[in-house]
């Protein structure tokens, strides 16, 4: 029920998360994350805009959490890259409709509701917690990979 960045810019900020106030690449998310680097940047730029991420250029650059991962939810990064997952008035057009959504636009409005209180009552630190990481396999072992380590160590400078 949620896009392919909204799914991708989860994987990148519990990333982010699980490496906390360590800046980290796009090129560094990416392959921890599983996310292609090109798509992952236009994310960051949307978790960017929406506050979740700090970007910073140069050699020390890279990007890191904007908030305390405590007090970031799952709704609120899914937000930052898709705005809207309601359906406020009839997709169809149909003037006669407007805001009175028919059987089934009201019964997928409520199921948006049903995600959108999922996603709201889970937060990023509470998923960083968990003993089944969701990327126990990616930024965790990054620095113990010998290639992406030693990028760790030389910083690259690309955010």
């Amino acid at each position: 029920m949620i896009s392919q960045a909204a799914e991708y810019a989860l994987r990148a900020v519990v990333c982010l998360a699980e490496r906390p106030g360590a800046p980290l690449t796009t090129h560094h998310i990416a392959a921890a994350a599983r996310v292609p680097a090109g798509y992952l940047a236009k994310v960051l730029q949307g978790l960017s805009r929406g506050r979740i991420v700090r970007s910073h250029r140069g050699v020390n650059g890279g990007h890191v959490l904007a908030a305390d991962p405590g007090r970031i939810t799952l709704l609120d990064v899914v937000r930052a890259v898709d705005p809207s997952l309601r359906i406020r008035e009839c997709p169809l057009g149909i003037a006669s409709h407007g805001t009175d959504l028919c059987p089934l636009h009201r019964r997928l409005d409520a199921a948006a509701a049903g995600v959108e209180a999922a996603l709201s009552a889970t937060t990023i630190a509470e998923l960083v917690a968990e003993p089944d990481r969701p990327l126990r396999d990616g930024c965790p072992a990054a620095a113990s990979s010998p290639a992406v380590g030693a990028a760790f160590r030389e910083g690259d400078g690309e955010p």
